[in-house]
């Protein structure tokens, strides 16, 4: 069974996220902070992580370049899951830090579960 880090500082989406990939047989580690996110990680890698950008505190790049310097000899798939949708986000999401995807909430079940797939493909 895939594991799937999902981080995000609303509740709700996670247990959104949470409910759908389940649904599909995959197992969901929540996290609400990026501190959390980073604590989760020392107990055990997952097979890809859905990161937020904005949250209170530590933010989604924040996020991202530790997990990079830290899990740099794991090749984590990191995609970014966040509102922010403009093409500066993304450009920097994509092609700066070379996040997995760039998924804009709201986001479609259909379309969260293929582009999970995706990222695990990789």
């Amino acid at each position: 069974m895939k594991k799937i880090m999902v981080v995000d500082d609303e509740p709700d989406t996670v247990d959104l996220v949470k409910l759908v990939l389940e649904t599909e047989g995959f197992e969901v580690i929540p996290a609400y902070s990026g501190k959390e996110c980073l604590k989760k990680l020392e107990a055990g890698i997952p097979d890809a992580i859905l990161l937020d950008i904005m949250m209170p505190g530590m933010d989604g790049w924040e996020v991202f370049h530790k997990i990079r310097e830290r899990y740099k000899d794991k090749d984590i798939p990191v995609a970014m899951l966040t509102v922010r949708d403009k093409d500066i986000d993304k450009m920097m999401g994509l092609h700066v830090l070379k996040a997995s995807d760039y998924i804009i909430k709201p986001f479609g079940r259909n379309e969260l579960i293929e582009r999970v797939k995706n990222i695990l493909k990789e």
